[in-house]
């Protein structure tokens, strides 16, 4: 396909027109990024220097923390910038850039979670195969296929915007660059387009919700026969991880599960998935766990005990 375009910078609309609402936004994204990075150094350290690391739910834990942080950072610190900015502007190349970048690791985040949710399946449903299922080989394999997963999504995601024509407006309703609002500016038929962006994106996150959903009643359905004791202790370790899947699959399935079409709240729900679900996976996967509360106080007093000396 031959690409005609005179486009070469893109206007972000951003949050808000009003700029009291964006001192107040930047504010408080300025303290959410601090918290996203605060938490997850604290996480991957933790498990790093600690025997968590060996654990292969820990060791999953280490590479969503590390995919939020690189996931957060493609569009976290535009948006901030351009709060205080009075042309909110980025350039086609770099536009191209950020949708690649933050489809890559937006799926990584999506494969790590189902990569998690197996674990804990075998974990709770197959316990005595569990050190043969997940030993540090599987875990490697696991990560690798995240990583390749997401690659290919974001290629695809990438590959089809790539070749439209871009004739103006210029104006993305939108504070980053993301498929929906590109197609909506693009001056040739996006029909087939939007389908195949449901295609990718949609049914990515709604069979991998699925499969979430279904290790999780399969969880459900193993430990009703267990203690009361035992019941709790399986629940507590699956609770947190469900938490995040919903704060996190919530809003990506109200997106991209329909039709090639933007709304005004768009903006309001891919914050959830883009800054809220990474700063919030810190706490959840902290004060829901005792093992990380534990690691956290061992690494962290060594620090200060070694500091003292």
């Amino acid at each position: 396909m031959e690409k005609n375009s005179n486009v070469t910078e893109f206007i972000l609309l951003g949050l808000s027109q009003n700029k009291n609402i964006e001192i107040l936004c930047f504010v408080l994204f300025l303290f959410c990024y601090i918290a996203i990075w605060t938490g997850n150094l604290l996480i991957m350290i933790s498990i790093m220097f600690s025997q968590l690391i060996d654990q292969p739910m820990y060791f999953l834990l280490n590479y969503l923390s590390l995919s939020d942080l690189c996931y957060t950072s493609t569009v976290t610190p535009k948006l901030m910038a351009d709060l205080l900015a009075e042309r909110k502007t980025i350039s086609y190349s770099n536009c191209m850039i950020q949708l690649f970048t933050t489809h890559f690791f937006g799926g990584i985040e999506i494969f790590i979670l189902t990569g998690m949710a197996y674990d804990r399946y075998v974990a709770i449903c197959k316990p005595l195969h569990y050190t043969a299922m997940m030993n540090r080989q599987k875990c490697n394999a696991i990560v690798t296929a995240c990583c390749t997963g997401g690659f290919i999504h974001s290629a695809s995601q990438f590959l089809l915007t790539i070749f439209l024509p871009f004739c103006g407006p210029n104006e993305i309703d939108h504070y980053f660059c993301d498929i929906y609002p590109l197609l909506k500016l693009s001056c040739s038929n996006t029909q087939i387009m939007g389908f195949l962006v449901i295609a990718n994106s949609g049914l990515i996150a709604l069979v991998t919700f699925v499969i979430l959903i279904l290790s999780y009643f399969f969880i459900l359905y193993t430990i009703r026969r267990y203690s009361v004791e035992s019941r709790h202790k399986a629940l507590s370790t699956c609770s947190s991880h469900v938490m995040v899947v919903v704060l996190f699959f919530a809003p990506v399935l109200f997106i991209y599960i329909r039709p090639a079409m933007t709304f005004p709240e768009d903006k309001v729900f891919a914050l959830f998935y883009t800054i809220i679900a990474p700063m919030f996976n810190p706490l959840i996967y902290t004060l829901r766990n005792m093992e990380m509360k534990n690691a956290l106080r061992k690494v962290w007093c060594r620090q200060i005990v070694l500091k003292g000396k």
